[in-house]
């Protein structure tokens, strides 16, 4: 695979996806440059619905297809925002109203321990039945103050004990070692090579 559609219109993704993917020396597309919208997510699960965009994806392009879905899961909440984490507070999309919403949810909550899921899919191409699948995920605890201006999403509010910071903290060299995103694309990297020396 020398090109490859990133099934994702999210510039914060787009981002991190590059930096993480650089080292291959793939070609990576974002779909909107070809004319690709994003895809329906109405699936209740990361799995299906990252599968849906990647589908979507490579069925427009014809190319093979990479794509995510991964949101913030909190205890307390029985795992909301989960895979509505990106509109939580409605459309149009909005992190600040994401937080806010989430913030005051968890204003009466002792517990607010969370943790940040991601499922990430490669499809060879729109029929693959064996489609390449890995998941990561990332724990901390939902802050009511934001700190940081680095990252995107409810990085301001996420804080890793051990380090005493948010993500949004973080440098993004630092986000991709421990990021629920980075675990997954390293673990789909792993699958991808040891498919290859079948």
């Amino acid at each position: 695979m020398k090109k490859l559609v990133l099934a994702s219109s999210n510039p914060g993704k787009l981002r991190e996806f590059g930096a993480l993917l650089a080292p291959l020396g793939m070609e990576i597309v974002e779909q909107g440059t070809l004319g690709v919208a994003d895809a329906e997510e109405p699936h209740g699960t990361f799995v299906e619905n990252a599968l849906a965009k990647a589908r979507h994806a490579s069925r427009r392009t014809k190319l093979p297809a990479l794509a995510d879905d991964s949101g913030i899961c909190v205890g307390a909440l029985g795992g909301e925002p989960g895979v509505h984490s990106a509109r939580f507070a409605g459309e149009p999309r909005s992190d600040a109203r994401n937080n806010q919403k989430l913030v005051e949810m968890l204003a009466d909550k002792d517990n607010r321990r969370a943790h940040y899921y991601c499922v990430i899919v490669l499809m060879r191409h729109a029929e693959d039945p064996e489609p390449i699948i890995a998941e990561g995920s990332w724990a901390g605890e939902i802050i009511a103050e934001p700190r940081g201006e680095n990252g995107f999403g409810y990085d301001p509010h996420f804080f890793i004990r051990d380090l005493d910071k948010t993500a949004a903290e973080l440098d993004p060299g630092e986000k991709n070692l421990l990021s629920h995103r980075g675990k997954a694309l390293r673990r789909l990297l792993a699958k991808l090579k040891e498919g290859v020396q079948r």
